[in-house]
């Protein structure tokens, strides 16, 4: 069957009552690369194309959530942009990337008044957001060539980071960038928040820790959502696409929630889902459609780390399970010193040594443990 957007939604009522049927899922196939589906209890409903990207171009907000490593979710997001645009020409794409007080020198990106070279020098790219340019730069030119407006919808780092530390309250009025107090969080949303703060001790422990992180993860939402919706308050008639993690998306939690909190009800998530990792683990109510793929090898590699830096360190906030970084020995408070016979600075150096890498190449890694210093050897398979 293949149903659009909105005919899904009635079938989610149907099913409920056990009116309908969806295709069942199996450990390996929930559809096939290309299709575009909707998870439902216990089967998969795929979706028509043209009829999802004519519904879905009918919204105010519709949101691509991506990995940010991965260029196939990078090439997605361009061609879904490419169809709403064909579908809504009068269209804004909303970055995550990059804070608002960059708006300007976004504006004069699409007026045509820099090169590659002095934009990305002008918005501080290495450091402000530090993954590869290259996989963001053809949405970039598609924007310019279309005369499209970007959004910079982010705060600085270092807001989140203080909300983090101390509370949304005690964040003095003039350092919130005007960002208003975040709608509270669902509680499917305060779950997943749990679960990941539980398996980071570095973010901090206490009888405040998780609430703090809590209102560290709305306030960054918030934020973004607020700079969608002032936009459209502007622009009523436009379509903003929003460029951001899919983290912000999933489930409807993030920044779809603090949306509606401001007035803005036609919203749609959107994701990819690797059909490599298998189907079992897709549930009802992920995104609003998903996008069957393959990662490709073209794929930046990834070490598999979270980061952040402590004073003028390094520090490995996270490992994944199963991840280079996690065969090689690192572990979380680890202080990356050098890689490669070279000094590690700053996240930026991280980052670009790593997207350096090829498949099958050996990466020498020299950390800080406690008092101590420890030789690690990180491995980068063949395959992705």
């Amino acid at each position: 069957m293949t149903l659009s957007l909105r005919a899904c939604r009635l079938l989610v009522l149907l099913f409920s009552v056990g009116g309908a049927q969806a295709e069942p899922i199996t450990a390996s196939s929930c559809g096939q690369q290309g299709d575009w589906v909707t998870p439902l209890r216990g089967g998969v409903v795929r979706l028509d194309p043209v009829a999802l990207l004519t519904d879905l171009a009918r919204h105010q907000v519709v949101l691509l959530g991506e990995r940010h490593d991965s260029a196939e979710d990078h090439r997605w997001q361009l061609h879904t942009l490419a169809r709403l645009q064909a579908y809504r020409p009068r269209l804004a794409i909303a970055l995550e990337m990059l804070p608002r007080r960059l708006q300007g020198v976004l504006d004069r990106w699409v007026a045509g008044e820099l090169s590659e070279t002095a934009f990305l020098a002008q918005v501080e790219w290495r450091r402000v957001w530090g993954f590869d340019p290259a996989l963001y730069l053809p949405m970039l030119h598609f924007a310019r060539m279309h005369r499209l407006p970007l959004l910079a919808v982010n705060v600085e780092r270092s807001l989140v980071d203080e909300v983090g530390r101390e509370g949304w309250q005690k964040v003095p009025e003039e350092r919130r960038e005007g960002v208003g107090t975040p709608a509270p969080p669902t509680p499917g949303y305060l779950e997943e928040l749990r679960q990941i703060h539980a398996h980071h001790p570095e973010r901090g422990r206490g009888p405040d820790a998780f609430a703090r992180f809590v209102e560290a993860q709305t306030v960054w939402d918030r934020a973004m959502a607020q700079g969608m919706a002032d936009y459209l308050r502007a622009h009523p008639d436009t379509l903003v696409v929003g460029i951001l993690g899919a983290g912000h998306v999933r489930s409807g939690h993030g920044v779809a929630h603090q949306l509606k909190a401001l007035g803005v009800e036609r919203v749609a998530g959107l994701m990819t889902w690797d059909l490599k990792q298998g189907c079992m683990d897709m549930r009802p109510g992920l995104a609003d459609a998903l996008f069957l793929g393959h990662p490709l090898a073209d794929n930046p590699p990834r070490l598999g780390i979270a980061m952040g830096m402590e004073g003028t360190s390094v520090l490995v906030s996270g490992v994944q399970p199963g991840s280079v970084a996690e065969r090689a020995g690192l572990r979380t408070g680890d202080r990356l010193l050098e890689m490669a016979g070279r000094p590690v600075l700053g996240v930026e150096d991280v980052r670009g040594m790593v997207q350096r890498q090829v498949p099958g190449t050996w990466l020498p890694l020299r950390v800080r443990r406690g008092d101590g210093e420890q030789e690690l050897v990180a491995r980068f398979p063949l395959e992705p």
